[in-house]
């Protein structure tokens, strides 16, 4: 963009409109000198001819967060979205707050701040439009970048207004006018993606696609296990092949996110440095890794299943609640590590000079980046400069900057810019994954046939003594609050295995589990899921959760996507063909309340294919951009969907599978049809990258169920697994 640099004549700390600590600048020209673009502040500048350039603050992965965010400051500001340009902001969390992709927190945490810029924006032109007008703000409106004085038929645009506009002192942020939601006339419009022209023209617009002057190409050896030590390799050898600029040893210094031991390849082709890799042979001191495989593991876990374990809620009495149960239910559920697998496999692009460093990286956490190469490199935060570029598809892997340290680490060590690329093979090998995890499930039905306990002891992995990322036994808002009698146990296992956070983290695994044995207790009572839940709520009220703790779960909310569900999916005239069953989940997720009703088929091969799923949603009472929110949903049901098929095994802490046809993702030709279908509440936007993923997993194991008689309770669901069930 060709906006001339201006000076800051005003900076307004907002942190007190959010609990996020978010952070808004805001400057101005100090004249009117003729210029090709102002910058209003600094998320919004406009040019002469009324075209306006916004600023979205977040990385973008996919989620659709470049176009979302801008969306509702132009909504705030009164253009037209033709006129707009949308632009990455560049990092600098004194001036944008938190800039970071996770947790699906990206809505909630910006919707009323965005709103907010945009009407201070909208405000300041007003006044610049009154001061050229020599008439009353109050008589003047703003449509689609021009301020209007309707009496007079007087109109100025915002290109005109522009240079006078940034000298408006700046309205107050707590109390500046916002649009009534009845008004919008973008927000809750269906807008494709800003970047999707140039996704389509094959643009560089991605981390795997950055270039700079004098790059060389760097890969890395790294241990199978982790935390090996190197011992001895055929380095010079290597050194002497075709393209290899530079070969060296990187040793490992122990740190959860830092460097492992590695022998890294400078190169000038990539191709060079990966067919050098290839002919190294290195010896590894991996012995760390024996007590680490899979098989250990499920032992460990049946261990600790047959005992108690550290209690993480409880409320009423359990073990009374089942002696005086008139039918109870138990059962072993298992779920296995799984990995990321985004397109892009981790790739970064860093140069260090005398004067600092500068990195490109497609990273869901460029702050957390920064502060990781700071420490570890010993350079000052401000002489770190971050590139945030474009993701092809992050799932929580892009929030661990492993990546971005060892291009530094190399980079400067190489004296040289580099590209560091990994492999798929690597990207899999080295992920944090997804932990698995094992429960042993206990349930008691009254007389009525109504669920008065419930029981959970589950096992996940640990690492110091501690449950490990994303392996955290969190308890069910549904179940704490609608049976009387609730308990959850956790033990650990520890492992040196890395794990993170996966799309939905937590969720992901549990509500498989719970919602699986839910629909076997509904089963056994005689009851309809649908029905089963349903009196669940009725009999429970709204009251809070046990003990004062938990999620803020609201019964109704979730009571009232039920029926919608039950409607649209056609439930109670559901008629399935031989080999076809429909199964019903829900689950409270990142905010957001979801039910879902898959349909599937099963073979008599025991394969499988899911033929429809019927989503319905509540994340509060704004759908910013319907498009966005739709390939949020399908996205979500497509990957729960592929997960099914998915585990990462270990072998002496070694992963044994390393591409995608040992981790299969979903293909284009089996997709099932999705029908979305949002309900609106009185409740504050909450985000959509997370929520609609965790009951999908369930409601086709329970579909499965109804197609088969076959209870699924361990994953991944292979056609193998399912005909020996049958």
């Amino acid at each position: 963009m060709d906006d001339v640099k201006i000076s800051r004549r005003l900076f307004v700390s907002a942190a007190a409109l959010a609990g996020g600590g978010f952070v808004m600048g805001f400057g101005a020209s100090p004249s009117e000198a003729q210029s090709a673009t102002t910058r209003l502040t600094d998320y919004v500048a406009v040019d002469l001819e009324g075209k306006v350039t916004i600023r979205a603050k977040n990385p973008e992965v996919g989620q659709g967060v470049k176009t979302m965010l801008p969306m509702i400051i132009a909504e705030e500001m009164d253009v037209d979205w033709a006129q707009v340009h949308v632009e990455t902001a560049p990092v600098d969390e004194k001036t944008y707050g938190p800039q970071f992709a996770g947790g699906s927190l990206t809505t909630p945490m910006n919707y009323e701040n965005m709103r907010r810029a945009g009407a201070a924006a909208r405000a300041m032109f007003l006044q610049a439009g009154a001061e050229a007008m020599r008439v009353p703000a109050a008589e003047l409106s703003a449509v689609k970048g021009t301020v209007l004085h309707k009496a007079s038929g007087k109109k100025l645009s915002y290109g005109a207004l522009a240079s006078a506009a940034a000298k408006v002192p700046l309205p107050d942020l707590k109390t500046v006018a916002l649009k009534d939601p009845k008004s919008f006339t973008l927000i809750g419009q269906f807008k494709g993606g800003v970047d999707s022209p140039k996704i389509v023209r094959g643009e560089p617009i991605f981390g795997i696609d950055t270039e700079v002057p004098g790059m060389k190409y760097a890969i890395l050896a790294k241990p199978p296990v982790y935390g090996a030590k190197f011992k001895s390799a055929n380095l010079d050898a290597v050194r002497k092949l075709p393209g290899v600029v530079q070969l060296f040893t990187l040793e490992g210094k122990g740190d959860f996110h830092g460097i492992q031991d590695c022998v890294a390849i400078v190169a000038d082709k990539w191709w060079y440095a990966k067919s050098a890799r290839d002919q190294l042979e290195i010896v590894w001191d991996d012995a760390i890794g024996v007590p680490h495989d899979t098989a250990t593991y499920a032992a460990q876990a049946e261990k600790l299943l047959m005992g108690s374990g550290d209690i993480i809620r409880n409320k009423g009495d359990t073990q009374t609640g089942l002696a005086a149960a008139a039918k109870t239910i138990e059962a072993v559920y298992e779920t296995p590590f799984i990995p990321h697998v985004p397109l892009e496999p981790q790739n970064c692009t860093a140069k260090v000079t005398s004067d600092g460093i500068e990195i490109w990286a497609p990273t869901q956490s460029p702050g957390g980046g920064r502060r990781l190469v700071a420490q570890a490199l010993g350079v000052p935060e401000d002489k770190i400069t971050v590139h945030m570029i474009r993701g092809g598809g992050g799932f929580g892997r892009r929030l661990e900057n492993d990546y971005m340290l060892e291009a530094a680490v190399v980079a400067q060590k190489a004296g040289v810019p580099v590209k560091l690329l990994w492999t798929r093979e690597d990207d899999v090998a080295y992920d944090y994954f997804r932990p698995g995890n094992y429960h042993r499930l206990r349930a008691g039905l009254d007389g009525a046939g109504g669920l008065s306990t419930y029981q959970a002891h589950g096992v996940t992995f640990a690492r110091g003594g501690k449950p490990a990322q994303g392996a955290g036994i969190t308890p069910d808002g549904f179940l704490q609050m609608t049976v009387p009698n609730y308990r959850l146990e956790q033990s650990l296992i520890e492992t040196l295995v890395p794990t993170g956070y996966l799309r939905a983290p937590s969720s992901n695994s549990l509500a498989y589990v719970h919602e699986c044995f839910l629909d076997e207790v509904a089963h056994a009572a005689g009851k309809d899921p649908f029905d089963f839940r349903l009196q669940l709520i009725e009999r429970a009220g709204n009251v809070p959760p046990a003990e004062g703790r938990g999620p803020d779960y609201d019964l109704k909310r979730l009571k009232v996507i039920l029926e919608t569900l039950r409607t649209r999916s056609h439930w109670n005239r559901r008629k399935p063909a031989a080999g076809e069953g429909f199964g019903l989940a829900t689950y409270f997720s990142h905010r957001g309340y979801f039910a879902e009703v898959a349909k599937v088929r099963v073979s008599p091969d025991g394969t499988w294919r899911v033929l429809k799923v019927w989503v319905v949603g509540d994340v509060g009472s704004q759908i910013i951009n319907p498009a966005g929110a739709i390939n949020q949903v399908e996205g979500s049901v497509i990957d729960g969907i592929g997960e099914l098929r998915q585990a990462i095994t270990f072998e002496k802490g070694r992963a044994m599978q390393g591409n995608f046809q040992e981790v299969p993702l979903m293909r284009m030709s089996e997709a099932p049809h999705i029908d979305t279908h949002f309900v609106l509440s009185d409740n504050p936007p909450t985000g959509l990258g997370e929520p609609a993923l965790p009951p999908v997993i369930p409601a086709v194991c329970n579909a499965i169920f109804a197609a088969t008689g076959v209870r699924v309770r361990k994953l991944p669901l292979t056609p193998e697994a399912l005909a020996k069930r049958a």
